[in-house]
Order: structure tokens, then sequence, then C-alpha cells
């Protein structure tokens, strides 16, 4: 029977037109529904774009806006301290000129949980936190260290009234450090010869592909020594004659917090908690610290990929990142 009509369908002097009919016909259904599915992802896209717009309004304007109440304003000091990074001194540094500008904020709490990073981003921010103390001398500050306090977080801490620890954080690292690697001996071995050009005679200056030069070596103990004498010099200035047997608090070794109190580094046990509520006698702490919105966050987290996904839909072409 099917090959009769088949038959039948070839017999008919207008089968091809029929055939080419049923296919344009099919051809713009698919085009008709993948325009349609383009409006909704258009549409859904320029609500997100709204939603985030809208988001970012909103959140500026949150965050230009002083708590209100009688409250301990409250900065986290988290992680790397880097100008890239969320303890940057840019973010730590915009917190805590508004605490301080907000009267109702009784006081301020540093809470430190932080290896170290940058000295000249914890530079900029001791500078700014006596900066404002001296500004506001009515205000404190207290530095409250939670598992570790190491090194540029301790150049931070060193600027406060009082320093807090738990008996068990890990408090100090006051040095510097500068490392790397040699592979002179490796490519010696790999048979790679090392070609190297460069417009001043010391541009190659610490090339790990080269032998080390005595003076370049000279050179590096003299930069490391200097920083280090500005983070002592720092530490001095912000503690004063509660340091204890200073040759040994110097030299990078790190301890507990009973320890790091018995040798002047901390001032009393305690948590950011206890410090607002039996110290600064405002129990209610409010969070100051700069933190991207949720916002900014979901449009961080999406963006390149919606955008990539917008952009192959308007120019109904391939996009990808390989």
């Amino acid at each position: 029977m099917a090959e009769q009509q088949a038959n039948s369908e070839h017999t008919d002097p207008k089968w091809e037109e029929k055939v080419l009919t049923k296919l344009l016909f099919a051809t713009l259904e698919e085009q008709k529904k993948a325009r349609r599915w383009g409006i909704v992802f258009k549409s859904f896209l320029a609500g997100y774009f709204l939603l985030v717009l809208l988001g970012m309004v909103v959140s500026s304007a949150t965050k230009d806006a002083l708590p209100s109440g009688k409250h301990t304003a409250l900065i986290e000091v988290k992680g790397i301290i880097s100008a890239d990074a969320e303890a940057s001194a840019d973010n730590i540094v915009t917190g805590l000129r508004r605490a301080f500008k907000n009267e109702d904020a009784k006081a301020v709490i540093l809470r430190i949980n932080s290896p170290g990073g940058s000295p000249v981003q914890a530079g900029y921010i001791n500078d700014e936190i006596k900066r404002l103390r001296e500004k506001h001398p009515d205000k404190k500050l207290y530095a409250v260290i939670t598992d570790l306090c190491a090194s540029g977080g301790y150049y931070i801490a060193a600027a406060a009234d009082e320093i807090y620890a738990d008996k068990a954080s890990v408090v100090g690292s006051i040095g510097v450090v500068m490392n790397g690697f040699g592979f002179v001996d490796s490519m010696k071995k790999l048979g790679v010869e090392r070609r190297l050009y460069t417009a001043g005679e010391n541009k190659g200056f610490l090339d790990p592909f080269s032998p080390q030069k005595t003076s370049e070596l000279e050179h590096v103990k003299g930069l490391l020594g200097q920083i280090h004498q500005q983070f002592i010099d720092t530490v001095k200035d912000g503690r004063g004659d509660k340091l204890k047997d200073e040759k040994t608090l110097f030299s990078g070794l790190i301890w507990t917090g009973v320890e790091a109190q018995k040798l002047g580094l901390v001032d009393k046990f305690g948590s950011s908690s206890l410090v607002a509520r039996d110290v600064v006698k405002a129990e209610k702490l409010v969070d100051y610290t700069l933190k991207p919105s949720y916002f900014e966050q979901l449009a961080e987290r999406f963006g390149v990929a919606v955008a990539g996904k917008l952009f192959q839909t308007m120019t109904n072409s391939t996009f990808s990142l390989n």
C-alpha cells in the first residue's frame, strides 16, 4: 500500500512542488520557534540586567547610609592583604572612615584573621588608623585576633589602642620574606642555553635562569633589611613599652596567644563580642566591612557567561573561550 502511494506521488506531476512546500513550511515553523525562544531569552536578559542595575543603585545607597543607634563597629581583615583582595587597603580604609565618622559607633573593632601580605597595603591601613585616632581621640579602636595574625596582619594590629586574642591564636611573624627558585643547574643538565638581552646592567636582576651574583644578593638583603626596619619601627611605635625581648620578637617567629601576651604583642584575651559587651559597653555589633553586594557578586560570577550567551543569540554565531 505504501509502495502504491509512493508511486502515485512520483506520477503526480506536482510532487516536487508539494515536497518543497512542506519543507518550506517546516523551515518557517522552526524559525518561528527559534524567534520565540530568542524573544523570551532576550527579555530574560533585559530583566536580569535591569535587576542588577537596580541592585547596584540600592547597594550604593545602602553603603552611603550610616547605621543608627548605639553600637560597636566591626571591620573584618580576612585573608591575604593585597590590593586585589578582600582585605585591600581601599576596602579596609573605607570601612574605617565610615565607622569613625558615625557618632553612634562608640568604638571600632578590627577583627583580624590574616597571614599577612603586602607591606604597602598594610602600611596604608596602619597610617590611616593613626590618622583617624588622632582626628577622633574619644573613639577607641581595638584589634581582635581570631585564628591568625601574622606579618602584615600584625602590622595593622599594632596601630590599635589594645589588642585582644584567644589563648590559641597564632601571632607574630614580624619579618620580611622574598623567595624564588634557581634553575641554572637544571638547564645545564637539560642542555638548555639561556639567552637574556637587556639594556641596563642590572635589568636582568634576580633572573632565575642565570647564576646568582653576590652584588644582587647584597642588594636584596639591603632592601629586605630596610622594609624589616620599617616594620620594627611601626610595631615599636604602636606597642611602646609593652614589648619584651625585642631581639626574639623581630626574628620572624610566631607564638600562641598566651606567649604573645607575655611578650607584649597582645594585651588581653577575648572575642569581638566580649570587647563590645564588656569593654565598649555597646553590645550590638554592626559590620562595616566593605563587601560586594549580592547583585554585584551575581554580576561578577555570571556576567561573562551571560554576555557570551547574549552575543551568541544576537549574532546567531558561536562564542567560546578556549
